[in-house]
Formats: structure tokens, sequence, C-alpha cells
């Protein structure tokens, strides 16, 4: 077996280590004991992206905000589906991941950041969309490893109430909000249904050959937008 290398580190924002892992070909960030990412599992990140585009029937010029960079699966696999029009804003509040997608993970990065639909903001999503009003077609959260908020506590206020009424109100009418999860949280579909959207739940393998774990994603509508 390969040995494991450790390439970088960088401070998760409440302090926590971050660090970027190469076994081979393969790349992991992990965050102290937890791997939050693993460059062989990609497939739920990128149907988070594919899925959400399907439920938008083809706009043209598709307003995406996508939270958290991660290893850029999702934001990726959402450049494939979207046509020239469309515009991607990818809010990252740690800067050294996407310099670790421009420096040792570059060819896994595949000049995605450099495409001219995307713009790659500092910052917090949760502030993104509290500002926002019917400004996205699509909301794709994917900045912990589901609504427990693992890495960073204060991404708990994407999934309370009050954080899910500001999400409907940053979307378009018929705008999707979806968020991943590395497993099923009947509480939080719950939740979603009570904040007045229509929630489609969806088991995703983790690998893109349809192997792996089970993940899920939802992808919610509101009410009166859902058709």
């Amino acid at each position: 077996m390969k040995p494991l290398e450790l390439l970088a580190t960088a401070r998760a924002p409440e302090g926590e280590e971050l660090k970027l892992m190469r076994r081979g070909d393969d790349f992991m960030i992990v965050l102290g004991r937890n791997e939050l990412m693993n460059s062989r599992m990609s497939g739920s990140e990128e149907a988070l992206a594919t899925l959400a585009c399907e439920r938008l029937h083809g706009r043209a010029s598709a307003q995406f905000l996508i939270g958290g960079y991660g290893m850029g699966f999702t934001l990726r696999a959402a450049l494939g589906a979207l046509g020239p029009l469309a515009r991607l804003t990818v809010a990252e509040l740690v800067p050294e991941i996407i310099e670790w997608a421009r420096g040792p993970m570059a060819e896994l990065t595949a000049g995605c950041l450099d495409d001219p639909r995307v713009a790659v903001i500092e910052a917090d999503v949760a502030d993104l969309i509290a500002d926002a009003r019917a400004a996205y077609d699509a909301i794709l959260l994917d900045v912990d490893n589901g609504p427990d908020a693992l890495v960073r506590a204060a991404n708990d206020r994407l999934y309370t109430p009050a954080g899910l009424a500001a999400a409907r109100a940053a979307l378009t009418p018929g705008g999707v909000l979806a968020v991943w999860s590395a497993a099923k949280d009947p509480a939080f579909a719950r939740r979603l249904a009570k904040a007045g959207f229509t929630v489609d739940e969806v088991a995703v393998r983790a690998r893109g050959n349809g192997k792996g774990a089970r993940h899920t994603i939802w992808f919610a509508v509101p009410h009166e937008q859902a058709a």
C-alpha cells in the first residue's frame, strides 16, 4: 500500500485543523478523525448538481449558489449540465480549500474555477442566503456531513426554521433548495416540510459507479412554487 502523505493544513472556522492528505492518486480532506472528503467518492456530490439541474427544466440563465467548494465535484457537475448563460457563485469560508484546488489538486480541479460562469466568494453561505431575495434558481448545500453540523456549529443556522425560511426567500419561483447529507435525517425532512417545502428525498451512492455507502439528498421546492 502506498504511504499516506500530509500535503497541507488549514484552520476550520471554529479552530480545528483541516488536513489535506494524499495516498497515491487519491486525495482526502480530514477534520480531526473524520474524513470529510475523498476524491474516490464523487457520485453523490455530482448528483447534488445534476439532479438539481434536472428539476429546473433547462433554465438557460440559471443562477446557482453552491455552499462549500469541497473538491469541486458539485461545481464541475453543474458546469457540465448548465449552458453558457448560467452563473454559479461558490461560497467557501476556508481560503486554503481554494488554494489546494489550484495547487496540489489542480489536475482534479480541471480548470473549473477559471470558468467565466463561476465566481468564488470567501463568505459564509448562510450570509449570502440571508441577504438574497428571489436571487437563485438553485441553492446547493454541502457544507457539512449533514444537518447535524459536524464541521462547524454555526452551520446549524442553515437548517433551523429561520434558516430554511431565508432559503425560501432567496429562491426564484420554481427554485430548488438541495441539501446533501451522509445519512438519513427524518427530523430534518419534517422540518423542511414544516418550513413550506415540497420535499423529494433521494438516496444516492457515494461512488460514481453506483457503489459505496448511500448518501441522502433532499430537493425542496416551496409549496406555492412546486410543479
